[in-house]
């Protein structure tokens, strides 16, 4: 926080439930729910929020470990990056852990949790590729205990969204126990907000292939024509193998589905596209490329 806040919030609430911050929610529609708060704090510090009051989350153990159900893992809204990001996890979901070691500096990473990730929506939010590619469903939370579970994808995308005193409470992802990676570009060297970014599983029982590119566009991007040709190719009952070409044309197919070539004026003439945006569009081939090949290697 800064010296020079605008307006701080008038009250404070600091639930040790679930149930009991729904409640908080539902007896103050204006209030805020606030986790690690690393992206509300700083719409507040610039002022483009004033929130008049707070659900602080911080206190509800329920949502802040995970555990197995039914083939799944249930993880709790309440994970933090760092949390996330240590080897017990990692071999839980790989692709997770690993965006969640790439979420920033340490003070981001120790504050920053899952369920703050998915209901802030940055387009740039490390985990949502991952989550998008895994298919991974919300279980939100509601008033009279109610619960219901929707899409990731869904919420995302803005199909559905969150009800007056709702909360995202868990976030239920099935366990592939497959080859999983996250791959990301930055503008600078070393921890840093996505240029672009990718999510790759592999789903052998299925003998499907799951990709999501992140940061390019509001909400992650399905090729799912890309995936489709891609999972005909691979030789599933020889160790999956792939021909080197296919790599290369996978990460082409992948960047040509997420940032298309403009369509043609009346007269039939093409605007190329910009310097810029051919760049990214290399950087997505790249980076689908990549993730493809080390799932496969």
């Amino acid at each position: 926080m800064t010296t020079h806040a605008p307006q701080a919030a008038q009250s404070v609430t600091l639930p040790t439930t679930l149930d009991e911050a729904v409640a908080a929610l539902a007896a103050m529609p204006t209030a805020v729910p606030v986790a690690g708060g690393t992206d509300l704090m700083a719409a507040v510090n610039s002022g483009q929020l004033r929130p008049a009051a707070l659900v602080g989350l911080g206190r509800i153990s329920e949502i802040r470990g995970w555990q197995y159900q039914d083939g799944h893992a249930l993880l709790g809204a309440g994970l933090t990056h760092a949390r996330m990001g240590r080897p017990d996890f990692a071999a839980l979901i790989p692709a997770l852990a690993a965006s969640a070691r790439a979420a920033g500096p340490p003070q981001i990473r120790n504050a920053g949790t899952l369920g703050g990730n998915i209901a802030t929506a940055a387009p740039t939010g490390d985990a949502l590729p991952v989550l998008a590619a895994l298919e991974a469903t919300l279980v939100i939370a509601g008033p009279g205990g109610a619960r219901r579970e929707i899409p990731v994808s869904h919420l995302l995308a803005g199909m559905e969204m969150l009800r007056g005193g709702e909360l995202i409470g868990y976030v239920r992802v099935p366990l592939l126990h497959a080859p999983q990676v996250f791959l990301k570009a930055t503008g600078r060297t070393g921890p840093g907000r996505a240029v672009a970014s990718v999510a790759l599983v592999l789903d052998p029982a299925r003998r499907g292939v799951r990709c999501a590119v992140g940061a390019i566009a509001p909400m992650p991007l399905r090729p799912l024509d890309a995936e489709a040709w891609v999972a005909r190719l691979i030789d599933w009952d020889n160790n999956r193998r792939l021909v080197p070409e296919a790599l290369t044309a996978f990460g082409e197919y992948v960047a040509a589905a997420c940032i298309p070539d403009p369509v043609p004026e009346v007269d039939g003439s093409v605007v190329p596209l910009p310097p810029a945006v051919l760049h990214l569009r290399r950087t997505v081939a790249a980076l689908a490329r990549r993730a493809l090949g080390r799932a496969l290697s």
